[in-house]
Formats: C-alpha cells, sequence, structure tokens
C-alpha cells in the first residue's frame, strides 16, 4: 500500500493554488471586458471616465466584504486601487482611440518643450527660453572658490549616504524650527528626494492626492511604483485655492499621501495660513503623509510659511540649491522629515545612488553663506514686466505670489487653439513656453512662461507671443 507523504500534501496544495490563480485571473478578465463596456456607455453618454461616487460604492462593498471573511482591509483597498486603475486606463485608451484612431495621447511637459527647443538650436535656429525655470544668473561667486578648494584639499570622495554632517548641520540651522541636522538628508536634487521619498513611503495600489496644476513629476514617481493619483482641480477663478471640501471628499482609507506645492509651480500661488492650517489639520486627522515641495521659498513675496512650522510629525518638506543660489546644474537638494522617515528615503538614495559628490556638497555649504534675496529681487522685477506686458496683451492670470512664473489663460484668444497649437506655432517664430496641459490635464487653455531670462528677451519673447495670439496662421 502506496503510504501519502508530505510532499503529495505540499504538491496538492500548490496545483489548488495554481487553479485559484487562474480562477482570479479569468475574473479579472472579466471584469476588464465589463469595465470596457462601461466605458463604451460612458462615451455616448458622455460621462466622465472617473466617478468618487461609484469608486467609493464599491470601496465601501470589498472592505465589508474582508471583514466578513477575514482580509486585511489594507490589502483589499489596495488590491481593489489596482484594478480600478487599469479600468480607468481601458476607457480612457478607448476613447482616445476613438477620437484619434491609433495615435496615442501624450501629455507633453515644459521638459519636452525643451527638448524640442534644443533640438531647433541645434540645427541653427535661435530660442528664447521661456519654457523652463532655469536663472540665467551665475551662482555666488564663493561657490567657485569651494569647489577649487575642495579639490586641492582632497575632498572628492564617497560621503555618508544622508550627507556630509556640517552641510546638514547648516540646513537645519537655516530652516531652523527645532531641526536636527540628523532629519537632513542631501539629495541629487530635489525631483530625486521627491522620487526617494514616494518610491519609499507609497506602494503599489496605494493613493497619492495632488492638488493641480501641478508639477509633474509627482504624479511621474506615483505611476513609477504603481501608485494611485487622485486630483484636486483647482481654477484661476479661486486664484488658485484648493477647496478644502473637495479636498476632504477625496481622502479615503486608501490615501497615502498629499503633495504640496507652495509657492507653487506653475501658478506661483501660496496659501494663506487660514487654509494651509486646515490642509495640516485633514492630514493629521487621517494620518497620512505630507510631501512639501518648497523649492521655491526663497522666492517667495507674500506671506509664505514653510510647512516645518507646524511640527507635523508625518510631513517630508524638500527644496533644493537649483532656484534659490542658481546652481541648477550642481544637481543638489535635501529633504527633511522625522529619523523613521529619512531612513527609508536614505535607503533608496543609497541603493541608487551612494551619495551626493563631495565638492558639490561642499559648494553647497558655501552658498548658504550667502544671502539669496537679491536673487528674488531680480526674479521680482521680471515678473512685474512680464505681467505688464500680458496685460497689455490682453491675457488673464493671477499675479504670482512667488516662483518664478506666470500661469495666464488664452480663453479671450479662442483662434490660436490649444496650448499645444500655440507653443508650437511659437517654437516655429523662436521662442519656448511651457504647455499648460503639462501640468493637469484640465489647463490646455493656460500656458506657463518663465521670467528667468534678461528683459530685452522677454521684451522680445513676449512681442512674439503677441503677434501668434493676433496673427492667423
Amino acid at each position: 500500500m502506496k503510504i501519502k507523504s508530505k510532499n503529495d500534501d505540499l504538491e496538492k496544495l500548490r496545483i489548488d493554488i495554481r487553479d485559484v490563480t487562474s480562477d482570479i485571473i479569468f475574473q479579472v478578465k472579466k471584469r476588464m471586458k465589463l469595465s470596457e463596456e462601461i466605458g463604451e456607455i460612458k462615451k455616448r453618454l458622455n460621462i466622465d471616465v472617473q466617478d468618487e461616487r461609484v469608486e467609493q460604492d464599491v470601496r465601501k462593498a470589498v472592505l465589508k466584504l474582508s471583514d466578513k471573511i477575514g482580509i486585511d482591509p489594507d490589502f483589499s483597498r489596495r488590491l481593489l486601487n489596482i484594478l480600478l486603475m487599469e479600468s480607468i486606463r481601458l476607457q480612457q485608451k478607448k476613447q482616445r482611440e476613438d477620437e484619434l484612431g491609433d495615435i496615442p495621447e501624450k501629455r507633453e511637459t515644459h521638459l519636452d518643450i525643451f527638448r524640442k527647443a534644443k533640438q531647433l538650436e541645434d540645427s541653427g535656429k535661435e530660442i528664447i527660453h521661456m519654457e523652463v525655470g532655469e536663472p540665467d544668473f551665475a551662482p555666488p561667486k564663493n561657490v567657485k572658490k569651494a569647489l577649487v578648494r575642495a579639490f586641492d584639499l582632497g575632498q572628492y570622495h564617497y560621503t555618508e549616504t544622508r550627507g556630509i554632517s556640517k552641510l546638514c548641520e547648516a540646513i537645519a540651522k537655516k530652516v531652523g524650527n527645532s531641526v536636527a541636522k540628523e532629519q537632513v538628508i542631501i539629495t541629487p536634487g530635489a525631483r530625486f528626494a521627491v522620487f526617494a521619498t514616494i518610491t519609499s513611503l507609497l506602494k503599489a495600489g496605494d493613493e497619492m492626492v495632488t492638488i493641480e496644476p501641478a508639477w509633474p513629476a509627482y504624479r511621474e514617481c506615483a505611476d513609477f511604483v504603481g501608485a494611485r493619483t487622485k486630483v484636486i482641480d483647482t481654477t484661476i477663478k479661486s486664484k488658485w485655492t484648493p477647496d478644502i471640501k473637495d479636498l476632504e471628499a477625496t481622502i479615503n482609507d486608501n490615501t497615502k499621501m498629499l503633495v504640496l506645492n507652495y509657492p507653487n509651480n506653475p501658478t506661483g500661488k501660496v496659501l494663506n495660513d487660514k487654509t494651509l492650517l486646515k490642509v495640516l489639520s485633514l492630514a493629521r486627522d487621517r494620518g497620512i503623509y505630507l510631501l512639501s515641495d518648497e523649492v521655491y521659498s526663497d522666492y517667495a513675496f507674500n506671506g509664505f510659511k514653510s510647512v516645518l512650522e507646524y511640527q507635523y510629525e508625518k510631513a517630508i518638506t524638500i527644496s533644493s540649491f537649483s532656484k534659490a543660489y542658481a546652481m541648477t546644474g550642481f544637481r543638489i537638494g535635501y529633504a527633511i522629515a522625522n529619523r523613521e522617515i529619512l531612513a527609508k528615503i536614505a535607503k533608496v538614495q543609497a541603493t541608487a545612488m551612494t551619495s551626493v559628490a563631495e565638492p558639490i556638497q561642499y559648494s553647497a555649504l558655501a552658498a548658504l553663506r550667502v544671502e539669496p534675496k537679491q536673487y528674488a529681487k531680480y526674479i521680482k522685477e521680471r515678473l512685474n514686466f512680464v505681467t505688464d506686458k500680458l496685460q497689455r496683451i490682453g491675457l488673464t492670470f493671477v499675479y504670482p505670489d512667488g516662483a518664478m512664473y506666470v500661469f495666464p489663460e488664452l480663453q479671450n484668444h479662442p483662434s490660436v487653439g490649444d496650448d499645444i497649437t500655440l507653443i508650437n506655432k511659437l517654437l516655429r517664430a523662436g521662442v519656448a513656453i511651457a504647455p499648460g496641459s503639462g501640468f493637469g490635464a484640465n489647463y490646455r487653455d493656460f500656458v506657463r512662461i518663465s521670467a528667468c531670462q534678461p528683459r530685452r528677451l522677454l521684451e522680445k519673447g513676449l512681442h512674439i507671443l503677441s503677434n501668434a495670439l493676433t496673427s492667423g496662421e
């Protein structure tokens, strides 16, 4: 008689798991088919693909079932979000194919326009760059001295992943608010700080909330890990102030992070203290991470307050030397957070690139000895010049509270088409500006204009813009 072994039991369980997994895949396929059919009906009825009310109903039903059968609700929420994200993708893809044939819709960003402009320059065409936020003035002179001195002193080796102690200490002292140097990590630019924060704190199926218009990197980083981005749209009518009720309704049990970017890129908006307090209170009540990108804080003209002042234990504050000290090519920024969060960010950085170059860190340390207010004065003067010209052209905008940009609306000039149509026309004429749709799908009637050029080039570029708005082609 054959004796049943433990290996036989193991093999049977493995076969059962394969069968169950196959059943799950078949059911997912069935769900996707149903989603496509729903998408067809929504298109005929001109209904938005996403419906928050319906999603909430599905989420409640899933959580109720999870509780009944004993499945971790956090896992259920993340799994549901993966399914919802795929349903939305299929429905949107179907609508685009119906509208554009086989042409996929691509959301062009300011970097896409920058690349196009550079290609035109390589072919010999002169381009006025008003699409990127890159100061045209040089870094402080002592930065150059610090680079040379670092070489002479042999300061060109690996450093601790979080950065050299002197720089971390100097940043902690600069920002104040009882920040310790152990709460600071030096990163290769603010962009990597954003990437390391999002990828270390979010998992596939988690949700992140952004307030648009917004720098596109937040969504791109969330997409990288399979997290879902929920959007709160703001309007020029509300002067780019987010509706707290909308924000509260959007955050659910699966929301893990809220992203703030003030002074805002692209609008230059700064939240007033009352609104910021409400946002902080909401984050605290829900226990979610608050990522505050404060890269433009040194270019704030009206009432800016750092999130650091509110002492929220789950806040991550990010900044950079790129804007404040005109050190874009140095690629050095930093993040500030509690020690537990910082350890997770540091793990991503150690895995990806060990540490920021030591000479660059010493150059940043030198920059901190300089007061950057003079640079902010330059940009403020240029913004005044740009906004005055835009008013004469007849474009509508909200005067920026900070940053380096103006975000005008094209509504009074319907003959130019959407933002991309206008931008391509301007590129042919020798001017590059950024598309509003790169900062959010609902901003195709806007463009972002950077004030990071000398006045003579700004004047020439705005003259070309005025002609493009008033002349047919």
